[in-house]
């Protein structure tokens, strides 16, 4: 092989070798799969009877990226509720680990251990090439409530997601209310507002008005209303200040205010 044939080849050689090492530090910058995990404690909110046994699941809230195990932390206030565990414990898994409600074959490395006020499990799927997505059971915890009427909380104090080894992030988690003899729910609202205010015409250029719409009584878009001006700000789609009316008094139906005072 002559000179310039070898000089040419390392040429080659080498120009390849740039492009290799060029790929290999571009390709991070693409734009990678997303990736995400939707944890929760579920029921969210529950009322439980006191001295009686209820059961929280750790789940998949939602069709998530693909994982194989995972770590969890929980933690609960041990004055309201007490671990009950199962026997064996392998019946605390869900069946997206077991295999009931997903493709798993059944074979896990399961690790439990509980504490005062929390509890920690380590899961893994030995099924080989089979992966998760959910949504379902990842597993069951039992608790016996207090005797005490009161309102507890059970809440992740971490958690981890894997996918052949390699952390799956994000993940986002939701925690447990329990009413153990309360009643949960949302309290009683408060007295009714004045109902919907609009401005006509809207868009609209120069002068306005603002027409209120008694509560209960008109609750569509037309119909009458009264017309008012208590205070009010004026501004564009990009959510700027344009100024306010030059005179914030009530107004009758129909009559008109002045328009925006510029800022």
């Amino acid at each position: 092989m002559s000179k310039h044939a070898v000089t040419r080849r390392r040429r080659l050689v080498h120009a390849l070798a740039v492009l290799v090492l060029v790929a290999t530090f571009l390709a991070p910058a693409a734009r990678p799969a997303h990736a995400a995990i939707s944890a929760g404690l579920t029921p969210a909110s529950q009322t439980v009877t006191p001295g009686t046994d209820f059961d929280l699941f750790i789940d998949i809230t939602a069709a998530s990226s693909q994982f194989n195990g995972f770590d969890a932390v929980v933690s609960f206030d041990p004055a309201a509720l007490t671990f009950v565990p199962l026997a064996p414990t392998s019946l605390q898994q869900g069946c997206l680990m077991t295999g009931g409600c997903s493709a798993a074959c059944g074979s896990t490395f399961h690790l439990f251990s509980g504490a005062a006020d929390s509890l920690s499990v380590s899961d893994v799927l030995l099924c080989d090439q089979i992966f998760l997505t959910g949504p379902g059971h990842l597993y069951k915890l039992r608790f016996h409530a207090s005797s005490t009427p009161q309102i507890t909380h059970v809440n992740f104090r971490s958690t981890s997601f894997y996918n052949a080894g390699l952390f799956v992030t994000p993940v986002s988690t939701s925690n447990a209310t329990i009413g153990i003899g309360i009643t949960l729910g949302v309290g009683p609202s408060g007295p009714p507002g004045p109902g919907r205010v609009r401005a006509e015409p809207n868009p609209g250029f120069g002068r306005v008005r603002f027409v209120q719409r008694d509560r209960g009584r008109d609750p569509g878009p037309a119909g009458p209303g009264r017309a008012l001006a208590r205070s009010a700000g004026i501004g564009d789609g990009r959510g700027r200040d344009l100024g306010r009316p030059r005179h914030a008094r009530r107004a009758g139906p129909g009559r008109r205010l002045p328009g925006p005072r510029p800022s």
